[in-house]
């Protein structure tokens, strides 16, 4: 019988292999994560030792984030390229020396340049990861797997917090940087001993005897597999790259949602500090409620695979589009209403719809990689979701960039700085009216049961 792995995949239970390739794709992205934010937590011992102002820091702080949206776009590219196993793999290696080179800085100039080339491999272990599981994922399992993944920086963003005052406390900040870099460089280790090019990715490249032995991971039944098709086929079958015509309103949907949703939440996340303490906030309460949001953003992005499976992709994103939008709206009315840090029960529910406007934009974000997972066609889907990646850089540029400059207009009131995260939260929507290849709502009779037998068996 012949059928594509896609098929093959979603037509038995979730197999061991599809697990591994998830949690080693997941322990690849907390360590991103990790070595990513691990300047940010001892930026004030480094600042020091240098003897600069956060000003000029910004400088070091910032370099990771160009890396990032670079390493996204041309890791991607070597993705779909060389595969995704080893090209995840590099980016490990990558961010992996470039964290552990860092700790010999001495000067902001010096950081920034190590930060930089860490940035690339950030990006490109984001696109090859989320690109990787996807193809090892049943129909059934894709979205979810995706989405949970994709919360590796805030993820690893607490796990290194909690492991920072023991760190530096034994190694100092350098010696923390060696041991964070050595810790990932396991990492490399596990892609290489157990991760597999997906028979999708082989077959896409004319590998056919190496599709068939990367096929046993799921089943030693006999199946003729035959290549992947999708949407933006075109005759003779050649390969497309993400600019190619038949991607187009995908490309537009997936840049000006994932620019605006990201645009959102670093406006949030960058400037809540900033406008709670302008209404009378202690420092301390106000770091709280960050702290609430990025706990509220890890719970978002998993639920975003569930609900963007059973619903689909066209109406879980306007829903949470209009949803953030509202929110935003009664956060802007709550903080306008504010009478500061007295105001118990007022700060509350300015707490809990910061909360919630967590939860919604990182669904938003989450389910962004998985549309791109499911849009882009197997000869560019690295790159596809490295270009998505790519334009979300814009986002925290516009909201770092813009952000105070829209507070010191509005001179005490939020409204300016909302009005603008409003329409950013509208057009998180063109992932549902401009995206022409949305994932479909799943269908009961695409479950396979547990004891259901061999679908190809002889």
């Amino acid at each position: 019988m012949t059928a594509t792995f896609r098929e093959v995949l979603s037509s038995y239970p979730l197999r061991m292999f599809s697990i591994t390739t998830f949690v080693i794709c997941a322990i690849v992205l907390v360590a991103d994560g990790m070595d990513a934010q691990f300047l940010g937590i001892v930026a004030p011992l480094v600042i020091e030792e240098f003897g600069v102002d956060g000003g000029t820091f910004g400088f070091a702080m910032s370099a990771a984030l160009v890396g990032f949206g670079l390493g996204s776009w041309s890791g991607g590219w070597l993705g779909d390229t060389i595969g995704r196993r080893w090209s995840l793999a590099i980016a490990a290696t990558i961010f992996s020396l470039g964290t552990i080179a860092a700790s010999t800085s001495g000067d902001v100039t010096q950081m920034a340049f190590w930060r930089l080339v860490s940035g690339l491999g950030f990006g490109s272990a984001y696109a090859n990861g989320i690109a990787l599981l996807g193809e090892w994922l049943p129909d059934k399992w894709r979205s979810v797997g995706i989405t949970t993944i994709s919360v590796g920086t805030p993820a690893g963003g607490m796990v290194v917090s909690a492991m920072a005052p023991t760190l530096l406390d034994s190694y100092s900040w350098r010696g923390s940087f060696v041991f964070l870099g050595i810790l990932t460089f396991l990492c490399v280790i596990m892609i290489v001993a157990f991760l597999r090019d997906s028979p999708t990715w082989l077959l896409a490249k004319g590998k056919v005897d190496e599709a068939r032995k990367a096929l046993q991971k799921i089943t030693t039944d006999a199946v003729e597999l035959v290549p992947e098709r999708h949407d933006t086929d075109v005759a003779g079958g050649e390969s497309i790259g993400v600019l190619h015509r038949t991607n187009l309103r995908v490309n537009i949907g997936v840049g000006v949602a994932f620019t605006s949703a990201t645009m959102v939440a670093y406006g949030v996340l960058l400037w809540t500090t900033t406008l709670l303490t302008g209404k009378g906030w202690d420092l301390d309460d106000a770091a709280y409620a960050v702290a609430f949001a990025g706990l509220t953003s890890i719970f978002g992005s998993i639920a975003a695979g569930l609900i963007i499976q059973h619903f689909g992709s066209k109406l879980t994103m306007m829903t949470f589009s209009g949803s953030l939008f509202v929110t935003l709206i009664a956060l802007t009315i709550a903080l306008e209403s504010s009478s500061g840090a007295s105001d118990g029960e007022g700060n509350m529910i300015i707490v809990g719809l910061i909360g919630l406007a967590a939860a919604l934009f990182s669904a938003s974000v989450a389910c962004m990689y998985a549309i791109m997972t499911h849009a882009y066609p197997p000869s560019c889907r690295s790159a596809g979701i490295g270009f998505g990646i790519f334009m979300g850089r814009f986002g925290p540029i516009l909201s770092s960039g813009f952000g105070g400059k829209l507070l010191d207009i509005g001179d005490g009131s939020s409204v300016p700085f909302f009005a603008v995260l409003c329409v950013g939260s509208l057009l998180i929507s063109a992932a549902a009216f401009v995206v022409d290849r949305p994932i479909p709502p799943a269908s009961k009779k695409d479950e396979v049961p547990a004891d259901a037998p061999p679908p190809f068996a002889d």
